[in-house]
């Protein structure tokens, strides 16, 4: 037996010697130390040895596993590290060399003009509220001062999807979901930035789906110069420190009296220009005091809650605010109009 292990000793050496790579030192191992290798074998036959051989022969047994396993982890070592050595040299680094350059991403403008503005009120005390873009004709229409059959429906042209649901055509679904929800008690503050849909054929400055952000706010002593000194703060922010702004009455729905804001021409100082037509003015905006109808149905009291709301189109804001000419550029991916927005 004793002559055995030392066969399978050299034997299993010898193997080890002449394996090149770490596969076939894996097959010696598996042959000679395996559960059925013939190391295990002579374990097995031990039985039938004296009680005085049983202790020798088990120390040998151990010291020939011991060997073996030895010089299995020796030989891939080996193998290991002239790999390493052979992929160094066929893979030689030029430190020398200069780095290349990786490519970063921006801001998309709209992206950049949205968060500009979401900062600018979240300063103010605003709030930033979400809600669905498939919508519900009560909430789009109805809370809103709009009953099924008000001709100012046909202002916005709408994607149904059942007689009761449809994808938003406003941001202002999410201030009649968020009176509703405060029933008729405490303040709201909050901008409602969002995607919104109509049935419009796109060109230079329309878009059948483009973003919109809108603002109320709803308190006790709510007037008309809170409005405007909101505005005029955003104007400025926004714009320049020397913008003036206007409003004018207008019409909408849900607001009553209505206005409509514009800015003082940012590129001829109100002088008149080809961007502003000659008028010195640029629409920019429309708002007005939230409409006691509004009001009632959300459940707030007219004759205790008073608020004010705005609405604005972040792209028309970016195109003045960069002096882009096609709404279409913000969708079509072109990396070159992309690429003139990148930060320093």
């Amino acid at each position: 037996m004793e002559a055995r292990l030392k066969e399978l000793q050299a034997e299993a050496l010898a193997k080890i010697a002449a394996a090149g790579e770490l596969k076939e030192l894996n097959d010696v191992r598996v042959a000679y130390l395996g559960k059925k290798g013939p190391i295990t074998e002579v374990l097995r036959g031990m039985g039938k040895l004296s009680a005085e051989e049983r202790p020798r022969m088990g120390a040998l047994v151990n010291e020939v596993r011991e060997a073996i396993q030895s010089r299995l982890e020796e030989k891939a070592a080996e193998i290991e590290k002239a790999a390493i050595e052979a992929q160094l040299a066929t893979e030689t680094i030029d430190v020398t060399l200069p780095g290349r350059p990786v490519a970063t991403g921006a801001h998309h403008p709209l992206t950049a003009v949205i968060e500009e503005i979401e900062d600018l009120f979240i300063g103010m005390g605003y709030e930033v509220a979400e809600g669905p873009e498939v919508e519900k004709d009560y909430y789009n229409f109805e809370a809103l001062n709009l009953p099924k059959g008000h001709p100012a429906r046909d202002m916005q042209d709408s994607f149904y999807i059942t007689e009761e649901v449809l994808l938003r055509t406003h941001t202002s679904p999410v201030q009649a979901r968020t009176m509703e929800k405060n029933e008729g008690k405490g303040p709201i503050k909050i901008i409602c930035p969002g995607k919104v849909y109509r049935r419009d054929d796109d060109d230079a400055t329309h878009s059948h789906q483009f973003m919109q952000i809108e603002g109320l706010v709803i308190d006790k002593n709510i007037r008309m110069s809170d409005l405007k000194g909101t505005l005029q703060v955003f104007a400025k922010k926004m714009f320049g420190s020397d913008r003036e702004i206007r409003l004018r009455p207008s019409f909408f729905p849900f607001t009553e009296p209505s206005v409509e804001m514009d800015i003082s021409c940012m590129m001829c100082g109100g002088k008149g220009c080809g961007t502003c037509k000659g008028t010195g003015w640029i629409e920019i905006l429309g708002g007005g005091m939230v409409h006691p109808n509004v009001l009632r149905m959300a459940g707030y009291d007219p004759t205790e809650y008073q608020g004010f709301a705005f609405g604005m189109g972040p792209e028309r804001i970016a195109m003045l605010k960069y002096g882009i000419d096609d709404i279409r550029h913000f969708y079509t991916n072109d990396i070159r109009f992309l690429q003139q927005f990148k930060r320093a």
